[in-house]
C-alpha cells in the first residue's frame, strides 16, 4: 500500500530566480497530477517555499520525483519529506485514498 507524504520545499535561491523556474516546476507538477501521484501544491505563505502533498510507492519515490524537480535541477530548493499513513480524512478524500490501496 501507498502512503501519502507532505514535501516541505523551501527556496535557497533569491525570488527572482524562483520565478523564472516556475513556469517549468508547474509544468512538471502537471505531470504528477497527470499520472495520479499527487492531491494538491502550492506556495507557502510567507513565500518561502511550497508544499506539495502526494501519494507514492514509499520514500525512495518520494525523493526521486523531488529530484527532477526544475527547482533541484537549477539548485534553487531543498526538500523535506515526510510520510504518513491517513488513518482519519475528510470523506472528500475516499477515492483518492481508494487508489492508494489498489496500487
Amino acid at each position: 500500500m501507498k502512503n501519502l507524504f507532505v514535501i516541505l520545499v523551501t527556496y535557497t535561491q533569491k525570488i527572482e530566480v524562483i520565478d523564472e523556474i516556475l513556469p517549468s516546476h508547474r509544468e512538471y507538477l502537471k505531470k504528477g497530477y497527470e499520472s495520479g501521484n499527487l492531491l494538491a501544491s502550492g506556495p507557502q505563505d510567507p513565500r518561502v517555499g511550497g508544499i506539495i502533498i502526494g501519494c507514492f510507492a514509499d520514500k525512495k519515490e518520494a525523493k526521486a520525483f523531488t529530484q527532477n524537480d526544475p527547482f533541484c535541477l537549477k539548485n534553487a530548493a531543498s526538500y523535506e519529506i515526510l510520510e504518513f499513513n491517513p488513518v482519519l480524512h475528510h470523506q472528500s478524500l475516499k477515492e483518492f485514498l481508494n487508489t492508494l490501496n489498489e496500487a
